[in-house]
């Protein structure tokens, strides 16, 4: 007895790809069709398309003859669809005669377009973030040309850092490096005066200008007072805060003298630059005080001055010890009661203590008080 022919048409193949149902039975809330639940429209398939989609996830592998007979769309949509299927990476013809369709995982192809979909949602949240900081100034009248100001002529510098230490209500905030803009007498008058006020003073060093200038001289009659002072291995970069309203810093990352400066005001940069001095304060070590226990010998021998200097120079401990003539072992030796004496636990304080004792001299470095 023949049997009928298969209905490649049967409505029994038709499921949803967000649920299997019944044909005779609908989910909740809806007719369970593609058109009713244009779920991948987020990742650029339309209705048309996701139903293509769907009726191959659906089903066994078709041809491209029964993938028509499950549909009812015309020739023309079916084939746009097929087309945006195959360009997003969706379906791929498996080899045979005849050639049928067979779909791509969902759990793997959708997730990757899911996952550039939120590339790109992420992209435009950071550009929202952006408008949202230029609507804020516009609204609050701030032009954002005027946020950052360009101070051009060695004269007009001058002037705006004396204008920070005058205009000082709380507090002064300083990462010092070089070069240097003010004579020492101007700089020596404007600190005392800020001071008097009762401007609180914390400044940053680096281990350069700890070396290059007689630092001691200069902060322990201010350390007394409200002054604080720590010492950074590498300063960034120059800046001077007075209060929350005004900074100022280089234009240039290294310039060799300073003749042109950037004065940002309240704005989110202003913000960035508090962050940046608050995470250095913290990481920093305090300048060491007057207390500082005394070394067993205050003049260094030439050798110990060589290995001080070359190791805050950061030469690594072998090189100095071939360049001293000295065995490794031998330099280990030194180097180790040179710590002790300096009751440093690092290279980093080691040299802090050595430059702040006058014991590492920078030749070519200028020693002109920092502003």
């Amino acid at each position: 007895m023949a049997h009928p022919p298969r209905q490649q048409n049967s409505k029994r193949w038709r499921t949803l790809a967000i649920g299997i149902h019944s044909p005779t039975r609908r989910p909740p809330g809806g007719s369970g069709r593609a058109e009713d639940h244009p779920m991948l429209e987020i990742i650029g398939l339309d209705t048309r398309t996701q139903m293509v989609y769907e009726t191959l996830v659906n089903s066994p592998p078709l041809t491209l003859e029964e993938l028509r007979q499950e549909l009812t769309i015309s020739e023309a949509d079916l084939n746009s669809a097929l087309d945006d299927l195959a360009a997003r990476g969706l379906f791929t013809w498996a080899r045979g005669h005849p050639k049928r369709l067979v779909p791509a995982p969902p759990d793997i192809a959708l997730e990757i377009l899911l996952l550039e979909r939120q590339q790109q949602i992420n992209q435009a949240r950071l550009f929202t973030e952006q408008l949202a900081e230029r609507h804020r100034l516009a609204s609050s009248g701030e032009n954002p040309a005027d946020v950052i100001e360009v101070i051009s002529g060695r004269a007009a510098v001058t002037e705006s850092i004396k204008r920070v230490f005058r205009d000082a209500r709380t507090q002064i905030r300083l990462i010092d490096m070089h070069p240097y803009v003010l004579a020492p007498e101007i700089l020596t008058s404007l600190h005392a005066e800020t001071l008097r006020r009762g401007v609180s003073y914390r400044a940053l060093y680096d281990v350069e200008t700890v070396a290059s200038l007689d630092l001691r001289a200069k902060t322990e009659p201010a350390t007394a007072g409200s002054e604080q002072v720590r010492v950074l291995p590498a300063a960034p970069t120059k800046l001077l805060m007075s209060d929350d309203r005004l900074a100022l810093l280089p234009i240039q990352s290294s310039p060799r003298e300073i003749d042109s400066i950037a004065a940002v005001h309240p704005s989110a940069v202003l913000e960035a630059l508090h962050s940046l001095f608050e995470t250095l304060w913290q990481t920093a070590l305090p300048l060491p005080g007057s207390d500082t226990p005394a070394l067993i010998a205050d003049t260094p021998t030439p050798v110990d001055s060589r290995i001080v200097a070359l190791m805050t120079a950061g030469v690594p401990d072998r090189a100095i010890a071939a360049q001293l003539g000295l065995s490794y072992r031998t330099f280990q030796r030194r180097t180790r009661a040179l710590m002790d004496l300096l009751g440093a636990r690092t290279r980093f304080q080691a040299g802090l203590q050595a430059a702040f004792r006058g014991w590492v001299h920078h030749p070519n470095t200028s020693p002109t008080a920092p502003e």
